[in-house]
């Protein structure tokens, strides 16, 4: 769900994964493609500054997270290629690049007047840029604001600077209307994010982890973090022992995990979580990329502590 910064599970390296109102209605009611005039345009990343000569007319994404991006800011209709892993929306133009393993040949035969991608690997990012093609590199979010700065980056780059302003606003107003309208635990329930079948999570420190801080939860992860990375590895035993309120899987679709096999596993069955069937399961896309679905995100996690909290508040039977 590589989008994020160290290679860890696979479930947060293969998505690394609203149907925002914002996101269709930015691609049917864009406005006029900006004049001429308005380019060139200097685009202000974290990763330096990208000088974008004209608006462009063929991008090429290789990051699933930047690929809903752009049509969520209205610039689908300018997408030529995307890599195999973006997958969302359904009409964005598939191909067999590889983000992973990017070819800048492959890349060229597309003939992109801009590219985004998420990580420089291999040297792609010189590459293309010896050929006089603009680079936009979108890493994996550290916090919410980056995902809000990246969707902003990209509207500037592409011509729709005011459908992202637009898609930012809402993505924080629908965020803090699902956090106001949720009713807080009593006490803080506390939560195991599993990202792959090795126990790998995620802490509060990420981009996924504010999203549960938000309705007052308690990450079972975060002090095990010995290094910072945001992203640990727990053993079994000091998850068993933690018996957290709530459990979410984000690994279903990379190594076919599921509550009923959660429950399975040695021991499992004494914690809180299982006993009280409050292990969700999360869509892995939706929950490993830091676009403009981060919503529905928080709508899965705000309707999981609404079922938790009546369960708490009852005996562990």
């Amino acid at each position: 769900m590589r989008p994020v910064r160290r290679a860890v599970p696979i479930a947060l390296t293969a998505v690394i994964a609203l149907v925002i109102t914002a996101c269709g209605t930015a691609e049917k009611t864009a406005p006029p493609a900006p004049r001429s005039a308005d380019y060139p345009v200097t685009v202000h990343t974290g990763t330096g500054t990208v000088t974008v000569p004209a608006r462009p007319r063929r991008i090429v994404s290789l990051s699933p997270a930047a690929t809903e991006m752009l049509y969520a800011v209205g610039a689908g209709s300018q997408v030529a290629a995307v890599d195999q892993l973006s997958d969302y929306p359904d009409q964005a133009p598939r191909t067999k690049l590889s983000g992973y393993q990017p070819n800048a040949e492959a890349v060229i035969n597309y003939s992109p007047d801009l590219v985004v991608l998420s990580d420089d690997i291999g040297g792609i990012v010189k590459a293309l840029t010896k050929v006089k093609i603009p680079v936009i590199r979108t890493p994996a979010a550290s916090t919410l604001s980056d995902s809000y700065d990246e969707i902003t980056q990209l509207g500037v780059a592409t011509g729709h600077r005011s459908v992202a302003a637009q898609v930012v606003g809402t993505m924080k107003q629908e965020i803090a209307r699902v956090v106001s309208t949720t009713q807080k635990p009593a006490r803080p329930l506390s939560y195991y994010y599993e990202l792959d079948n090795n126990h790998y999570t995620a802490t509060s420190a990420t981009f996924i982890g504010q999203i549960f801080t938000k309705f007052g939860l308690r990450n079972i992860a975060d002090k095990a973090d010995r290094q910072g990375t945001g992203y640990p590895k727990l053993s079994a035993e000091d998850i068993v022992q933690a018996s957290p309120d709530l459990i979410f899987l984000a690994d279903g679709k990379c190594c076919k995990i599921t509550p009923a096999t959660v429950a399975h596993r040695p021991g499992w069955d004494h914690i809180r979580a299982v006993r009280q069937h409050d292990v969700v399961s999360l869509d892995a896309d939706i929950a490993s990329r830091w676009g403009p679905r981060v919503v529905d995100l928080a709508k899965a996690v705000a309707a999981a502590v609404t079922r938790a909290q009546a369960h708490a508040a009852a005996p562990v039977g």
